[in-house]
């Protein structure tokens, strides 16, 4: 056999460059491409020399011979085409250049896919004739798998940047290499858990399913297989043979079953070093790496890194808009209840409220439960279905029984939440009650209820809805408290109220009496506005309307002692200036406790006369009295007169008026004329003479009140109004 010497120049494929190992990885890959030589002689192309890249090339082993017809050493070039083309040089003497030129070398389980850059060159004798062909060319193999490892590790960047699903990047680059590397290899990417210890099934397309199912969830750790010592190592753990490596000792019998002989297994790191996953490249038949091999296991891995931590990126960002989404709807529900809860006023309507708002936001089931008269009692339930509620409804808990959920909780002040039916007796089964959650409801550190929700069906209470559930129950508690505050402070002030007002008109001989009064807001306090009308000697009596600066209890104390030192005083004094002189000394020498505010005052005395009614009377400060004769014209009453509770000596005049039959005297208070509409403008003098204008033509008290009302009522469009309202009116009859 005679040899050439190997030729000097090398062919080289230039690569970018990036620095650290990034470079090596990739120049590992693309590699060095060498020149082949052969000579061929005659027309049956026999090979008479060829350097050694020619041999490694098509093959080595029994491919070294010379002497021999390269269609016979290489049988696959015929069907491929390649000698036709040296007949063709060889019969007309012309070169032929071939560029990445694809040669299937070998046949069966040892044919390789290679590309070569080539010429096939003439050989001529001393005569010009040709005696044979010369071959000379540049195996490109690996420049073009290295081209197209590229092209594809660029489809997968694109794919990392354009977040698509990471199975389907994993397992795209997972086919890339099984498809475009030189010997079959069978690829597997495992995915870490969060905390490291176990990892599970990310992509592995060519690997039997009953293998990946018996690896997914392996754990990390020194001598589980390759994968799992990689994980646990943090560094590259090549298996060369399974059959004799002790790390297989535990799946040696399911690597028999799939076929597998080595294993070399790369740990996908994160930026920070933390575990991420694995990168595995399996053969069929016990093989070490070469230097391109590891490489491209590097680059790849680090792809997979790349796509991993990408992943785990949007999934934390996925996560945390997920959780502030939640925080919003939690606030948002807290805030939609807790506005629900605080609009009524009525304390077992919001409790009513919180079991509406818990289904089936927190539980298909509700229930609520107060303690009253020593008993407890079911106030509010809501279910799915009407039959459910009206079952719900008809369980009443047993107060002091042990083994009833709302009794303990009742009792301890502490939530109670377990996934089975509540202890105790109940419609459990029929309502098909799988678990329960008891939050108490709590004022001043007692629990004076149980909010109640009952799981169904695969419903179950997590750590987020017991403490959404506990904070719903603290603001429902808050607001019935302040229902019932609301309820019991009406209460009391519409009882203080009744007490300082008539509960009954008196029959006044010859005269029509009627009264009036609305107080402003919601009632709550005791209002300032006043009014009496009560007998004296000798067929005759008194009246009066006033106001008393402020509201509340400071008012009230001031309104009784105005009204009870008027009729103290009114018997036994001559007239109505004598009375209004003492309520005012009253109202000087009251203590500084009681109040110091002034007050308005009208105060009349009755006399009934054969032809209607005399009236004497005392404006103190207040509105001025309106006559409305039988014409339905109202007069001003005129009546000088100082405010009351200022100073010791108030100027006030005694003023006479004789009232024919049908005739009225009209005692208000400014909350009638400074009552306001929607655009802030005030009712006024006009419109009340207005209103009384509109009075029947034979008028009585009543009919007087009804159309001053009307009508400011409709001024205001039945807006709440920003003062007591008080009407006194005393018609002859």
């Amino acid at each position: 056999m005679t040899r050439v010497p190997k030729p000097q120049p090398e062919a080289t494929v230039a690569v970018a460059s990036e620095p650290g190992a990034a470079e090596d990885d990739l120049r590992a890959l693309f590699g060095q491409s060498t020149a082949v030589f052969a000579s061929l002689a005659g027309p049956a192309h026999m090979l008479e020399a060829a350097n050694d890249a020619f041999f490694a090339a098509i093959g080595g082993g029994e491919r070294t011979d010379t002497r021999v017809p390269l269609g016979q050493l290489m049988p696959e070039l015929v069907s491929q085409g390649f000698t036709s083309l040296l007949d063709r040089v060889y019969r007309t003497g012309e070169p032929y250049t071939g560029r990445d030129a694809r040669l299937v070398v070998g046949k069966g389980n040892t044919a390789r896919e290679a590309f070569f850059d080539f010429t096939y060159e003439p050989r001529l004798d001393m005569g010009g004739n040709v005696m044979g062909v010369r071959v000379i060319g540049v195996e490109t193999t690996q420049v073009k798998h290295a081209q197209r490892l590229t092209a594809e590790h660029r489809v997968l960047l694109e794919q990392i940047a354009r977040q698509a699903p990471l199975p389907d990047v994993l397992d795209g680059m997972a086919r890339a290499i099984e498809d475009l590397a030189p010997e079959e290899v069978l690829v597997s990417v495992l995915l870490a858990d969060a905390d490291g210890r176990h990892l599970r099934h990310g992509a592995a397309p060519s690997l039997p399913d009953f293998y990946n199912e018996a690896i997914d969830g392996i754990a990390t750790g020194e001598g589980i297989g390759s994968c799992g010592t990689a994980a646990h190592r943090r560094h590259r753990v090549i298996v060369t043979d399974i059959a004799t490596d002790p790390f297989w000792d535990d799946f040696r019998d399911l690597a028999n079953r799939a076929g597998l002989a080595a294993c070399w297994s790369t740990p996908v790191l994160a930026r920070d070093g933390s575990l991420l996953g694995t990168f595995a490249m399996y053969h069929r038949v016990p093989r070490a790496p070469q230097e391109a091999d590891i490489a491209l296991a590097h680059v790849f891995a680090d792809t997979a890194a790349l796509a991993i931590e990408r992943q785990h990126a949007e999934q934390a960002r996925q996560t945390a808009e997920a959780r502030e989404k939640a925080a919003r709807d939690d606030l948002a529900f807290l805030l939609e209840t807790s506005t629900a809860l605080a609009s009524d006023l009525d304390a077992t309507q919001t409790l009513q409220r919180l079991a509406t708002s818990c289904v089936p936001k927190l539980a298909p089931l509700c229930a609520v439960d107060i303690v009253r008269g020593g008993r407890v009692r079911r106030v509010a339930a809501d279910a799915p279905t009407d039959a459910q509620r009206d079952l719900l409804t008809s369980h009443i808990p047993i107060y002091d029984a042990a083994n009833d959920a709302v009794a303990r909780v009742l009792a301890s002040g502490t939530s109670e939440v377990a996934r089975r039916t509540p202890t105790g007796p109940g419609p459990w089964d029929d309502l098909g009650v799988t678990g329960y959650l008891c939050v108490p409801l709590m004022d001043r550190g007692s629990a004076f209820g149980t909010l109640t929700l009952l799981s169904s069906g695969e419903h179950t209470f997590d750590g987020h809805t017991v403490a959404l559930a506990e904070e719903l129950a603290r603001r429902a508690a808050a607001a019935a408290r302040n229902a019932r505050q609301y309820t019991h402070r009406a209460a009391l002030a519409r009882d203080l109220q009744a007490g300082l007002l008539l509960p009954d008109l008196p029959a006044v001989p010859g005269t029509d009496v009627a009264t009036y009064y609305h107080p402003a807001g919601e009632g709550l306090d005791i209002g300032g506005d006043f009014y009496d009308v009560f007998p004296l000697t000798q067929g005759r009596w008194a009246f009066m309307l006033g106001d008393v600066c402020g509201r509340g209890a400071i008012a009230a104390t001031t309104t009784a002692l105005v009204r009870h030192t008027a009729r103290a005083v009114a018997p036994i004094l001559p007239g109505p200036k004598d009375v209004v002189r003492a309520v005012n000394q009253a109202l000087i020498n009251r203590p500084g406790s009681h109040g110091t505010g002034f007050v308005t005052l009208v105060y009349g005395q009755i006399t009934p006369a054969p032809n209607g009614l005399d009236i004497s009377l005392v404006r103190a400060g207040h509105t001025l009295p309106l006559h409305l004769d039988t014409r339905r014209t109202a007069h001003a009453v005129e009546a000088p007169g100082s405010l009351l509770g200022i100073t010791p000596d108030p100027d006030v005049t005694l003023h006479h008026l004789r009232l024919l039959p049908r005739e009225s005297l009209l005692l208000y208070t400014d909350g009638i004329t400074e009552a306001r509409d929607a655009d802030g403008e005030q009712f006024g003098e006009q419109r009340l003479a207005a209103a009384l204008a509109d009075t029947p033509h034979h008028h009585g008290a009543q009919h007087v009140i009804d159309a001053l009302t009307g009508a400011v009522h409709t001024f205001t469009g039945g807006h709440d109004i920003d003062d007591d309202q008080a009407i006194l009116v005393l018609t002859a009859t």
